[in-house]
């Protein structure tokens, strides 16, 4: 008999707990590893982690501990699920620490923060070439501890790759779709953060649904022109890990992002939201890059554009708005 998969979540927020708990229901001895040790010895005594998914009791298959030598050593998969600021300090500080064959898988969405580079940049320049794997689509948390039914997309550059991956996590309430276009799926799952802020924010003001339609729907030609310029594939964009993210996101009040722009709109600054939330908001650093990125290749995104406004130019929300709207069309409807 072959032994089960030992699989390594970094990363104890819901999201990672979520995958953990997936991951050892499946059948694999999962170690889930939390920076906050009294939160890893909790969660590891009580088999639940209170602070996140109070409701989703821990399967057999599932440890927690905050001993990153211990939760690494001889892992055959290492999940990676830390908010994008974390990321790169984690991969330079520890990847000496990362068994040599193990794959690493990255269910983060983002970019690093002041380069504008995808998160399977910043690996490969500190991982060079391990394989590389990410996790991206419409899930929320919550309900994929439960059972909901899901679907998800993995890429890999190396397709043989993506779909070992894909079957590691698919089980039959959560189906799982390989890919190799990575650049899509990364910026489609990147900035998807920053169009559920503009659409949290419209929604605050009262704009109604057919406002919320068309965001999403000008917000996805945008995906797809900068998808275009760094040579993404258009499909991805027209999948789970583009347009079934991007609705998700936002239209349903889980998702922080949207939340975030909710309370834009009712007056809150950046930083009171945020505490108000009481999460990360993977949206803010993403305007910055994604602004980062339009210049870059020189692609149009006024979403994004407005979305940075409000966060780093100083401009209120409602001005950006007006300003979005008075702008003329530069693009053919498709």
């Amino acid at each position: 008999m072959t032994r089960p998969t030992l699989i390594t979540v970094i990363g104890a927020g819901s999201w990672g707990t979520a995958l953990a708990i997936v991951l050892a229901k499946n059948g694999h001895v999962v170690r889930l590893w939390a920076r906050d040790a009294g939160l890893a010895a909790r969660s590891e005594r009580d088999r639940i982690n209170a602070r996140y998914l109070a409701d989703c009791p821990f399967p057999d298959g599932l440890s927690v501990t905050s001993d990153l030598t211990a939760a690494l050593q001889h892992a055959d998969q290492i999940w990676l699920v830390l908010p994008t600021k974390a990321l790169a300090e984690f991969l330079t500080a520890h990847t000496e620490s990362i068994p040599p064959r193990a794959v690493i898988v990255n269910a983060a969405k983002g970019f690093e923060h002041g380069t504008g580079r995808k998160i399977s940049e910043l690996a490969a320049s500190c991982l060079a070439a391990r394989p590389f794997v990410v996790v991206s689509g419409p899930t929320f948390a919550h309900e994929v501890a439960t059972g909901k039914p899901s679907a998800i997309t993995v890429a890999c550059t190396d397709l043989s790759v993506a779909e070992g991956i894909a079957a590691t996590l698919r089980n039959p309430t959560l189906r799982t779709y390989p890919t190799d276009d990575v650049t899509g799926v990364e910026i489609a799952g990147g900035l998807k953060n920053v169009l559920a802020i503009a659409a949290g924010v419209a929604d605050g003001f009262g704009f109604g649904a057919n406002a919320r339609a068309a965001l999403i729907t000008r917000g996805l030609a945008e995906l797809m022109r900068l998808g275009a310029a760094m040579g993404a594939r258009a499909e991805t964009f027209m999948g789970l890990a583009g347009v079934g993210d991007l609705v998700l996101t936002c239209t349903d009040d889980q998702s922080r992002n949207r939340r975030f722009g909710l309370k834009l709109a009712q007056g809150y600054c950046a930083e009171e939201a945020v505490a108000a939330i009481g999460q990360a908001v993977e949206g803010i650093g993403a305007a910055t890059e994604g602004q980062r990125l339009a210049t870059r290749y020189g692609v149009d995104m006024p979403i994004v554009h407005a979305v940075c406004q409000v966060l780093c130019g100083g401009v209120p929300a409602r001005e950006a708005v007006a300003q979005l709207l008075a702008r003329e069309p530069r693009h053919k409807e498709a």
